[in-house]
C-alpha cells in the first residue's frame, strides 16, 4: 500500500496535468480565431423619414417615464380586448375571477385564458369536492366564448377520493353567471348596455 503523502502527491500531479491540458486547449481555440475577419457593425444614421412610421405604430411609453400596459382609449376598449395586457377579453376574465372567488385558485393564465381552481369542499357536503377549469376562448364577450368544465369527486370513506359525474347544468349556470357579470362590468365601465 502506498504512503498517504505519495497518493496525495499523485493527486496534485493529476490536477496540474488537467490544468495544463485545459490551458493548451484554450490557446489552440484562441489561435484558431486569429484568421477571422471581424468587422465592427456599420454606423447607421437616424433617418427622419422613419419617424412618421414610428409615430403611426405608437409607443409603449406613456410620456411620463412609464410603460403603458393598457389600450385605454382605443376601439379594443369597447369590447374589453387585452385590457391591462391580457390576452383574452378583460371583462370575461374579471367576471370569471369574481364569480369563482369562493374557490382557491391553482393557476390563472391571462394570456391563454385558462383558470384552474383547487379542489373545493363545503362544510355542508364534506364527502364531496369540486374543481373547475374555466377557459375563455374568445376576445369578444359571447356566449360561446367561455367554457366551464366541472370535476367532481366523492369520498371513499378510507381517506381517498373517487371520480364522480359532475352536473353539467351547474357548469352551464356558472357560464351564464360569468357572462352576466361580464356584461355588468362592461356597462359599469363604458356606461351603455350592449
Amino acid at each position: 500500500m502506498a504512503h498517504p503523502a505519495a497518493r496525495s502527491g499523485s493527486h496534485v500531479v493529476g490536477r496540474s496535468s488537467g490544468k495544463f491540458i485545459f490551458a493548451t486547449a484554450l490557446l489552440l481555440v484562441l489561435g484558431a480565431c486569429e484568421g477571422l475577419d471581424v468587422q465592427p457593425a456599420p454606423h447607421s444614421e437616424y433617418d427622419p423619414r422613419d419617424q412618421a412610421e414610428r409615430e403611426e405604430r405608437g409607443t409603449i411609453f406613456d410620456g411620463e417615464g412609464g410603460i403603458k400596459f393598457s389600450t385605454r382609449g382605443s376601439e379594443a376598449d369597447a369590447v374589453g380586448v387585452g385590457g391591462g395586457g391580457l390576452g383574452v377579453n378583460a371583462y370575461l376574465w374579471r367576471a370569471t375571477l369574481d364569480t369563482i372567488d369562493f374557490m382557491p385558485l391553482a393557476s390563472a393564465d391571462p394570456f391563454g385564458g385558462l383558470i384552474i381552481t383547487e379542489w373545493y369542499q363545503t362544510a355542508a357536503a364534506p364527502d364531496e369536492r369540486l374543481k373547475l377549469h374555466v377557459l375563455i376562448k374568445d376576445a369578444v364577450p359571447r356566449a360561446d366564448g367561455i367554457k366551464v368544465s366541472m370535476f367532481r369527486q366523492t369520498s371513499d370513506h378510507a381517506g381517498g377520493w373517487l371520480d364522480a359525474p359532475a352536473n353539467n347544468a351547474t357548469a352551464r349556470a356558472l357560464e351564464d353567471k360569468i357572462l352576466t357579470r361580464a356584461r355588468e362590468l362592461r356597462i359599469a365601465e363604458i356606461g351603455e348596455p350592449g
